[in-house]
């Protein structure tokens, strides 16, 4: 269970001691102990500070899920830094925006990712040291630069802890910059306080004991797939690191020969591995799964249910801003199958409406959010930081405004409605695409399922429906229309229903609306 830690480090170094000859960490062949990932970490905080990285400075991390990664992590930390973990998959133009507007005066990535963005990257003002990994041509840098060989920085025999804690809980500890969909990337500011709170309470639901296995598929630029790190840590558990979940095969395999206990999803895998035959796998390690990116529909989640009758499934909401706001006790999955739960430990939620005043059961209204585990607020934008974090019900206060639209029952179980930018106003009524989205999934032909808004002169905006078929079935666009008016009142019927082959998915595996509408002629 968790150990009171106050800074996020603490985790590696307790588990550390705890622990020291046990597999923290294996990614592909490579398995790594606590003791030997602690002693890598100490060797590249000591070069850090020695380079003139220590508190407050911004430290880059522009890798794909890896040993690095995790390393670059724990030792910026360590090194009474700020980490900031970049998407390995975006390109060098707005890594380079994000690097600039958090004046970073470090980046640890690979030299082929160097190489590649040498020409924006190499010209950001406060980038004073660089640490590449893996193969490549090695580079003097322009002048202003300092470049190190990570090898080589972890071939010294130096790995001695630096000494007494850098920092204190209320400092800053992570930078996660948001997507930017509707606007410039905004950089949430995360303290230790923010992020420790957050997980002491997710381990807590979720009963994390040392004997987990837990596998990650998600990106570790994304918090839900950081959390999987810092969750496994802070027990002393062990964390299967994979890439992706390009290759499901792969993951499924990775799940049966390590015996993993803990499996984080979004909607996007759970359709996938709904089509492999998850019956004939040896999963029984498997204790839970967890499902926070998007809410997963009621079908699928009935769906797992049957293929999975013995792992608990813990339906979740969360958000950049504060990490996480619900979970769904497993023993109410059956009974509350749509809700998401309830506020998790040491996190008050309630809802309000367009004016801030608290709404009932069974009313419609945005999801606050006041706890230790709320931002600080966004990297020098102080009025969207004023936008979303407001007076609390305390004096001095601040909560967050999630931007999420919830009901809740009379026993304060939430059930996810939309997005406030999501709603659909069509002949002036609001539209859940959610629930046009759950109708859907109810056909068994249908694998995935987007609904949006498109202009309309008649109708101010118009319903569509983007569907994905499962492999070799067949279903026409009548048949959806019949079954949606069997379902759904007749202003929540699609207008329009077009069929993919897939849908643009952002980095985390959500399905990106925005790219649809466009796609749609439609960039509101």
């Amino acid at each position: 269970m968790p150990g009171g830690e106050l800074l996020i480090e603490q985790f590696l170094q307790n588990s550390a001691i705890k622990y020291c000859d046990k597999t923290a960490l294996v990614v592909g062949s490579r398995r790594l102990t606590y003791g030997e990932l602690d002693r890598q970490c100490n060797q590249l905080a000591r070069v850090l500070v020695g380079e003139g990285i220590g508190r407050a400075d911004r430290v880059a991390i522009y890798l794909e899920n890896s040993v690095e990664t995790v390393l670059a992590i724990h030792a910026v930390l360590k090194a009474g830094a700020v980490f900031l973990t970049v998407d390995p998959t975006m390109k060098a133009e707005k890594a380079a925006y994000i690097l600039k507007d958090c004046r970073a005066a470090g980046l640890i990535t690979s030299r082929r990712k160097w190489v590649a963005a040498q020409s924006e990257l190499g010209e950001i003002p406060h980038l004073k040291t660089v640490v590449l990994s893996g193969p490549g041509p090695s580079d003097r840098g322009n002048g202003n630069q300092r470049f190190l060989s990570l090898e080589e920085v972890l071939a010294q025999e130096d790995s001695r802890p630096l000494g007494p804690n850098r920092n204190i809980d209320i400092d800053l500890a992570a930078l996660i910059y948001t997507s930017g969909s509707t606007g410039r990337p905004k950089g949430v500011m995360l303290t230790h306080l923010n992020i420790v709170s957050a997980i002491t309470s997710i381990t807590t639901y979720l009963e994390n004991t040392p004997d987990d296995v837990i596998l990650n598929v998600l990106p570790l630029s994304f918090s839900y797939g950081l959390t999987q790190i810092l969750t496994t840590f802070q027990v002393g558990a062990t964390l299967v690191l994979e890439p992706s979940f390009a290759y499901p095969a792969v993951v499924l395999q990775r799940l049966v020969h390590e015996r993993v206990s803990g499996f984080a999803i979004v909607p996007t895998i759970a359709a996938i591995l709904l089509q492999m035959n998850l019956e004939k796998q040896d999963l029984s390690s498997l204790r839970y799964i967890t499902n926070a990116a998007a809410p997963l529909s009621p079908e699928r989640i009935l769906q797992l249910r049957k293929a999975l009758p013995h792992v608990k499934i813990y339906s979740m909401h969360g958000l950049t801003e504060c990490i996480r706001t619900t979970y769904l006790p497993p023993d109410q999955i059956d009974v509350r199958t749509s809700s998401v739960g309830r506020g998790m430990p040491n996190v008050e939620l309630y809802l309000v409406d367009e004016d801030g005043h608290r709404v009932g059961p069974g009313v419609v209204g945005e999801l606050v959010a006041r706890g230790s585990n709320v931002m600080r607020g966004y990297w020098e934008m102080p009025e969207e930081t004023d936008r979303t974090l407001k007076p609390g019900p305390l004096p001095g206060e601040k909560v967050l405004l999630s931007g999420d639209l919830f009901r809740a029952d009379e026993e304060g179980y939430l059930y996810f409605v939309s997005r406030k930018d999501d709603i659909i106003k069509t002949v002036g009524e609001k539209v859940s695409p959610k629930e046009v989205e759950d109708v859907l999934y109810t056909l068994n032909s249908v694998a995935e399922a987007a609904v949006i808004g498109v202009y309309d002169e008649v109708l101010g905006n118009a319903i569509k429906a983007v569907i994905v078929l499962q492999s070799g079935t067949q279903l026409s666009e009548q048949e959806v229309l019949r079954h949606c008016a069997k379902h759904l009142e007749a202003i929540k019927v699609p207008k329009f229903v077009e069929f993919r082959d897939e849908l643009p998915k952002t980095p985390s595996g959500k399905i990106n609306k925005r790219i649809l509408k466009e796609q749609s002629g439609d960039a509101s």
